[in-house]
């Protein structure tokens, strides 16, 4: 069990304090209007903290000093970055990350080092995927050449329940790992595509409008 601290209590602090305790973590929620934390769940059993997520009494009323990660999620960006900080070079906390929704400002962060999340590309992306064929296929990462591109794939539901080989022979990709109820694993031979699991896998450039096309629909039944 590790201790999270969350910075912000709207509604993806929220569902990440809930998720993190159901996981059996413990977790600490910070936001500066006590209101906010009407958003939890009735018996939460996490530590509900009033006051600015950047302080560092209020860090510390969190249990910062024992945190294993540390999250700020609130609706300012330079809040969440300060707080970020603060947290990394104060109270040497190793696993951080802000939630930025100036996409801009997110690029310049990453830079210098600082993990974010950019709400507003993140969900524009996500629709994207879901709504235009040619953008199926976004690479994460591109190897030094860009012949190669990691990727996360957008699969038919009737992928479920099939062999991640399965996809390996439908489609020109190789699978490098999986995201299962938000931990990465390897896939083996006999590892199942499950609901909810995220797919990364390379791809030649050349090749994802074909991947795209072929895992848009359902595998092929052998006759």
């Amino acid at each position: 069990m590790a201790h999270f601290v969350i910075m912000g209590c709207g509604r993806v602090g929220a569902t990440l304090a809930h998720a993190l305790e159901d996981a059996g973590h413990s977790v600490a929620i910070i936001d500066q209007d006590e209101r906010a934390f009407r958003r939890l769940r009735t018996g939460f059993g996490g530590r509900k903290v009033t006051g600015v997520g950047f302080d560092q009494d209020t860090l510390r009323q969190a249990d910062i000093e024992n945190a294993y990660a540390f999250a700020a999620v609130s609706s300012g960006d330079n809040s969440n970055i300060l707080a970020t900080r603060v947290a990394r070079e104060t109270f040497h906390v190793e696993h951080v990350v802000a939630r930025i929704y100036d996409p801009g400002r997110a690029e310049i962060y990453q830079r210098l080092g600082i993990p974010t999340v950019a709400a507003v590309r993140w969900s524009a992306d996500q629709v994207l995927r879901r709504i235009l064929p040619e953008s199926a296929i976004k690479g994460d990462f591109r190897e030094p050449s860009g012949r190669l591109i990691l990727t996360e794939l957008a699969l038919n539901p009737g992928w479920i329940g099939h062999h991640i080989v399965d996809l390996e022979k439908a489609a020109p990709l190789r699978v490098a790992y999986l995201t299962r109820f938000g931990e990465g694993m390897l896939p083996g031979a006999d590892t199942s595509y499950q609901q909810g699991d995220t797919v990364h896998a390379m791809v030649q450039g050349q090749d994802t409008a074909e991947v795209a096309r072929i895992l848009a629909a359902p595998p092929v039944k052998e006759i």
